[in-house]
């Protein structure tokens, strides 16, 4: 059964604009101050909350079914939920799903994050479309008492995601291998046996998936941090270097990633391919530059154009700076953009094999409409060998 809802307020949610709404707390009590975001995808509410490109923010689900399936170990996309807290229309569902081990508000209290339902997640997220992503406090008390203005302050003093480096609070402290590939009925995760190449992975907050599939396409995956140095990549003799996905200001990740990557590209000719954060950081690399967007593209139902093909490929998406297309320099090209705003989610360099995409090919909301680029990167490195 869903947990019972008390008789009075338990969670409130302050913005910085002095608005507060008023809840329902599940999850840890507490409280936590954040940018506010909106994710419109029907599932996948667990793989969201421990993607690493969600740290720092606090999301809120415009779907309102959030809870139904429960919560199991094997779709963590990291240890541990990333994302600060979580926004939902209606109090968690009682969980009804073969592979469910807990409920969703149990995991959160016991992962120390605070959520608050009852909310009118439609309002919400039309200020958020209207008027940017906001800066808010959220907080979780049983006992219903709240100080609004010093949540309200607390809002106010939060300095924002631009300038903040962020992938080095969720990076790995040391470097690992990964052989596990994607899951499949009825064997689940199943090592890569016989890998084809070997591949250094950059890790600015990578999700599982995204090393899954990897493995899947024939890799044998070295994950290093993200500081890691062109000679701490270049001594594992790769076949190529994949730039992971990540969180905050790629402008300030940037100032000891892009020297790796510069350095890459000018002294090898390996296949380099980037995703989310790492397409950010090759950009970057290439000369380019990001910008914040008002509100960001967070979902599984995003429409991206594949300018060389003309194919319309239904992505998942989580990001809140862009590539700006404009500032791209001769001899690199935009090969893909959004259908919503136009915005880049692709880039290629005319006479190498090293591109990236905004999206994320590992989720397959398509279902996977956009895998091809994992077996490109595959078949980049076969040619080379």
């Amino acid at each position: 059964m869903a947990q019972a809802t008390p008789s009075h307020p338990t969670a409130c949610l302050a913005l910085a604009d002095g608005t507060v709404f008023y809840g329902y707390g599940f999850g840890a009590q507490g409280h936590c101050v954040a940018e506010l975001c909106f994710n419109t995808a029907m599932t996948g509410y667990q793989e969201i909350m421990t993607d690493p490109s969600y740290a720092g923010q606090i999301v809120t689900f415009t779907f309102p079914h959030i809870g139904n399936t429960g919560i199991n170990t094997e779709d963590d996309e990291t240890p541990n939920p990333v994302a600060e807290g979580m926004v939902v229309k209606w109090d968690p569902t009682a969980p009804s799903n073969w592979r469910s081990t807990e409920t969703l508000s149990n995991w959160l209290e016991t992962q120390n994050r605070i959520a608050i339902g009852g909310i009118d997640t439609r309002r919400l997220t039309r200020a958020i479309r209207q008027q940017g992503a906001p800066h808010v406090a959220l907080a979780h008390n049983a006992d219903g008492v709240f100080d609004t203005d010093a949540l309200v302050k607390a809002a106010r003093d939060f300095v924002g995601l631009e300038g903040m480096d962020l992938a080095k609070n969720v990076t790995c402290s040391q470097s690992y291998r990964w052989n596990e590939m994607r899951w499949a009925w009825p064997d689940g995760y199943q090592p890569q046996e016989d890998p084809k190449h070997k591949v250094v992975a950059i890790d600015y907050g990578a999700k599982r998936n995204i090393l899954r599939c990897l493995a899947s396409t024939g890799c044998d995956v070295i994950v290093l941090s993200a500081n890691a140095t062109a000679q701490d990549v270049l001594a594992h003799k790769p076949d190529g270097v994949f730039l992971s996905n990540g969180p905050g200001d790629p402008a300030a990740t940037g100032v000891y990633a892009v020297p790796m990557i510069k350095e890459i590209l000018e002294t090898t000719d390996l296949p380099v391919f980037g995703i989310c954060l790492g397409h950010q950081m090759l950009a970057l690399a290439l000369g380019g530059k990001t910008i914040k967007m008002n509100h960001g593209h967070h979902g599984a139902n995003h429409p991206v154009k594949d300018l060389e093909t003309g194919k319309v490929e239904i992505t998942s998406m989580n990001h809140g700076f862009a590539v700006d297309a404009q500032s791209l320099p001769t001899g690199v090209r935009q090969t893909h953009v959004s259908l919503f705003d136009g915005s880049n989610c692709g880039i290629a360099l005319d006479d190498r094999p090293v591109y990236s995409v905004q999206h994320h090919p590992e989720a397959s909301p398509g279902p996977q409409d956009s895998f091809y680029l994992f077996e490109k990167f595959a078949e980049y490195m076969s040619a080379r060998s």
